[in-house]
């Protein structure tokens, strides 16, 4: 799991959310993630001090210089990333063709992970809220799970209870004082309140916190969460602020695509419910 946007710099909305994968599929895919990213740019990045994010491989600067040139085979392209890492390590300035091949490397990259995660039959979850909501003057529950991190948990729910399988988060560490006040509103949740106790059935509201550099699955969710922030909208959201045109048309199809899709229930009532959703106040009791 990580977050999107809520740094409240320049980014559209907020997003919470991840990446679902099998434990068993989890070695594989980070194998294959590794291989990915030596046939992308020919190296590890992380040998460069370089890490994978959504907000890196598809920073617009970053497919200005993809588009700067024609395809480069990947020999040129590996030589030419291998030039530009090594440049910047030296604070020297790279050529044109080496920004070029250090941009078409972060986009095939992209579309890369996005590949690992359809192979390894991920799910996507998200919550989405406006940037920078604030609770009202009067909020009498700041304690408490907000909204949208609640019904994050009941899609999750329902995504284990229809594989018959247990789940856990693991999330991108951030802040100490962050985390743990998450940890104890998110266990507070599964102790204290029906529904939460209820959902441990599959969930085990115990998660780990990791390393983003050292975490393939949680660059992936990164990603995704990037791409959904930037690019993946629905009318019924009437959601008006600014998105990427060429994240829009390029990955929130595959963002679409991954996403959970089931059935929910509420008050003995089933319904269609999806991993990807929009909560435009997330302090307002929900309704009923």
């Amino acid at each position: 799991m990580d977050e999107s946007g809520h740094d409240h710099r320049n980014m559209p909305m907020e997003v919470r959310g991840g990446v679902a994968i099998h434990a068993s599929r989890i070695w594989d895919f980070v194998r294959d993630f590794h291989q990915a990213e030596l046939d992308c740019f020919g190296v590890r990045l992380a040998e460069y001090s370089k890490e994978i994010k959504g907000s890196k491989l598809l920073d617009l600067k970053r497919v200005k210089w993809a588009e700067a040139s024609a395809t480069l085979d990947a020999n040129i392209r590996h030589n030419g990333v291998r030039r530009f890492l090594t440049k910047g390590l030296q604070k020297e300035s790279p050529a044109a063709r080496d920004f070029a091949a250090y941009g078409q490397a972060s986009i095939l990259m992209a579309h890369a992970i996005f590949d690992l995660l359809h192979k390894h039959s991920a799910k996507i979850f998200a919550s989405l809220i406006p940037c920078g909501a604030k609770p009202p003057k009067d909020y009498q529950y700041p304690h408490f799970l907000r909204k949208d991190h609640i019904f994050l948990q009941e899609r999750f729910f329902y995504f284990l209870e229809m594989e018959q399988q247990h789940g856990l988060f693991v999330m991108d560490q951030t802040e100490k004082a962050n985390d743990r006040r998450f940890v104890r509103k998110l266990q507070d949740y599964y102790l204290k309140t029906a529904a939460g106790r209820h959902r441990t059935r599959w969930i085990v509201p115990a998660p780990l916190f990791v390393d983003s550099e050292m975490s393939p699955g949680v660059q992936a969710a990164d990603l995704c969460l990037y791409c959904i922030n930037w690019g993946f909208r629905l009318p019924e959201w009437s959601f008006n602020g600014p998105q990427r045109d060429d994240i829009a048309t390029g990955f929130a199809p595959r963002c679409h695509a991954l996403q959970f899709s089931g059935d929910g229930y509420r008050d003995g009532k089933a319904f269609k419910t999806y991993g990807i959703f929009y909560v435009p106040d997330p302090y307002t009791a929900r309704d009923k």
